[in-house]
């Protein structure tokens, strides 16, 4: 059985020494936040070397680990199933106290979705109860979702939209009484995405 981690793969020993690279760099920044650059260190070289089907990431800039670029692969069996969409998600310098933001910046026609691509799913709202009263407070960010669990969550959404509270009223009206319009949307944006690719 193969370890976890092994020094024996090129790839373990490059990750691990990048890692101590950028946390020397990002040195002068820990006082201020080190425990959020901690985490993400962490989550990021650990999604490196642990790939997780159904999305990809990476840093949109080596010297910021607060901003990550994903790569979210359309469902099978789905409307997005084909599609590639990528997103920034950017994460708050007291993370993982409070949640990151996601936000598409391939095209995306979702009930889920705003207008501008920011995602609408409760795990990446503030803990606490919600104002609206839509969801529990059992429902919203807590500190021990990781960027998987949050990529689950989005791929889930993309699965099996939530139209009762929706980010994108349109969509949503779409999704509920005129499907055929809704998959032609979504069709474009899916051909679209492999365009881009």
């Amino acid at each position: 059985m193969q370890p976890y981690f092994s020094f024996t793969n090129k790839k373990n020993i490059r990750a691990y020494f990048t890692y101590l690279i950028c946390f020397i760099l990002f040195r002068p920044a820990c006082r201020l936040h080190s425990f959020a650059l901690h985490i993400l260190f962490v989550l990021y070289y650990s999604d490196q070397l642990h790939p997780v089907d159904g999305f990809s990431a990476g840093l949109v800039d080596e010297k910021n680990i607060f901003e990550w670029n994903v790569t979210i692969i359309g469902p099978p069996d789905t409307l997005y199933e084909g599609g590639f969409f990528n997103a920034i998600m950017s994460f708050p310098q007291n993370y993982p106290n409070s949640p990151p933001t996601v936000r598409f910046t391939s095209d995306m026609w979702h009930p889920n979705v705003y207008s501008d691509g920011r995602v609408c799913i409760s795990i990446l709202h503030p803990p606490g109860d919600d104002p609206s009263g839509y969801e529990l407070a059992s429902e919203r960010w807590t500190p021990v979702h990781t960027v998987e669990s949050i990529m689950l969550s989005i791929i889930s959404m993309l699965s099996g939209p939530n139209d009762e509270s929706p980010a994108n009223v349109e969509a949503a009206k779409e999704w509920r009484e005129k499907r055929d319009e809704f998959k032609k949307k979504v069709s474009r944006c899916v051909r679209k995405s492999q365009e881009m690719l």
